[in-house]
């Protein structure tokens, strides 16, 4: 079961965060949820908390139980891809993750303005606040790993510690920009049914091998539409989140991120290995850690090895 909580981001936008309290159930046993890991209905029981911090009849929102972790999906993510990580802390932490803006339940800003680096790290820190969870270790995959480092150097009251997973800090180049481009209009949207979008999203063109753990990932952004299963994100609008940072590189941030951050890639994901410890040398507090037999969505190719690898790094900053 899923608990959501309304907050307002930058420029008034609503975002949607969430809490997976229940513990996973064990494989093949059916939950009460849709495909994405939400109940069929988001909307049923949730709990609403306004932007203001205050709760749906003015009462202040719950406090904090447990050190706080903010979990940062990637681009083209959604908070439902944390889910089995957030359970796997609840017994320890309050883990809650943000549907970015633009993915997920949250809004999708007007015009490219609303879609720059600096927007997202205003939501984040807009999140921290109104949940009253700072300072927090921020956890974040891809472009939520940016927006995490980005955040601690603008925001360091707000951040205890950095996971940062699967995130370049050189700049991505304009020919694998390209290419990933080229493989987003690809998408053969509207898919039929939600079993061809597990078939195609299977095939990884970067890796030979297919994955399950893939199509699983990219069934949880689909929603059914009157034509068929669509993203529920506006793909001219990734494309446009994604130009924000891809041709930067960010080292200069890096260096300025005050404190300990560990820099985590899957052995056949899309972070090399020389420039992870290049991160790791140039983060002032930098620690390296990395998953065999996981490519770039390494928190679902790997899951167990992902949460023990995470439980640890949290126990070492978060005792006293």
């Amino acid at each position: 079961m899923a608990r959501r909580i309304d907050l307002t981001g930058a420029g008034g936008l609503r975002l949607a965060a969430w809490e997976f309290a229940e513990p996973p159930k064990p494989a093949g046993q059916a939950g009460p949820q849709g495909p994405d890991g939400f109940p069929p209905d988001p909307a049923l029981g949730a709990v609403q908390v306004a932007g203001s911090g205050s709760g749906p009849r003015g009462e202040p929102p719950e406090p904090s139980q447990g050190p706080g972790v903010l979990l940062l999906h990637g681009l083209l993510g959604r908070a439902s891809h944390w889910a089995q990580t957030a359970r796997g802390l609840s017994g320890s932490c309050r883990a809650v993750a943000l549907d970015q803006r633009g993915h997920g339940l949250s809004d999708h800003p007007e015009g490219p303005a609303g879609l720059t680096p600096e927007a997202f790290v205003a939501d984040a820190e807009a999140a921290l606040e109104q949940l009253g969870m700072g300072p927090a270790v921020v956890v974040g995959h891809g472009m939520g790993a940016l927006v995490g480092w980005r955040l601690a150097v603008a925001r360091p009251d707000l951040v205890r510690a950095l996971v940062l997973a699967e995130m370049r800090a050189a700049a991505v180049g304009a020919a694998l920009h390209r290419e990933w481009e080229d493989w987003l209009a690809a998408w053969p949207t509207p898919f039929a049914t939600l079993g061809e979008v597990r078939e195609w999203f299977s095939r990884d063109p970067w890796v030979e091998r297919p994955s399950e753990a893939r199509a699983a990932y990219f069934a949880e952004v689909m929603t059914h539409a009157p034509d068929g299963w669509r993203p529920v994100f506006d793909p001219e609008q990734m494309r446009l989140a994604r130009r924000g940072w891809a041709f930067d590189a960010h080292w200069e941030e890096l260096a300025q991120v005050p404190c300990p951050a560990l820099v985590v890639r899957g052995v056949d994901g899309q972070l090399g290995r020389a420039e992870a410890h290049e991160m790791v040398r140039v983060l002032p507090r930098g620690e390296y850690a990395e998953i065999p037999d996981a490519g770039h969505l390494l928190h679902h190719d790997q899951p167990d090895a992902w949460q023990s690898l995470l439980t640890r790094f949290l126990q070492g900053v978060l005792t006293p």
